[in-house]
């Protein structure tokens, strides 16, 4: 199961990244995720935003079947979210601004 996980991810990271060559470069993001911690989480996950002020923008969490599993609106500079409802695996994320473009995604995953 964890091979099938690891291939999935591969999959899902190359073909990402060959769509947005295929549009060209994108421009730098307003808003971005810094960090994020722990990874592997447990029970919560810290993300530690910079995004500007007198904006407010949401996090979205998908669980690898691409289901929204979990969504955070008018987060903080430093945002930390409760993953007890959420099952062990692979979930992504994405910060979007007021206009619902997304400005940073990323993977991060669940053992319990």
């Amino acid at each position: 199961m964890r091979i099938f996980y690891i291939i999935l991810s591969i999959i899902l990271l190359t073909s990402t990244q060959a769509f947005s060559q295929a549009k060209g470069p994108m421009p730098d993001p307003e808003s971005k995720v810094i960090k994020l911690y722990p990874n592997p989480a447990i029970s919560y996950i810290t993300f530690e935003v910079a995004k500007e002020p007198n904006k407010t923008y949401s996090l979205q969490i998908f669980n690898f079947l691409g289901r929204k599993v979990k969504e955070v609106t008018d987060i903080s500079p430093k945002t930390v979210v409760n993953l007890s409802e959420l099952v062990r695996g692979i979930y992504i994320f994405q910060l979007r601004d007021p206009n619902g473009r997304v400005t940073d995604s990323g993977t991060f995953q669940i053992n319990k």
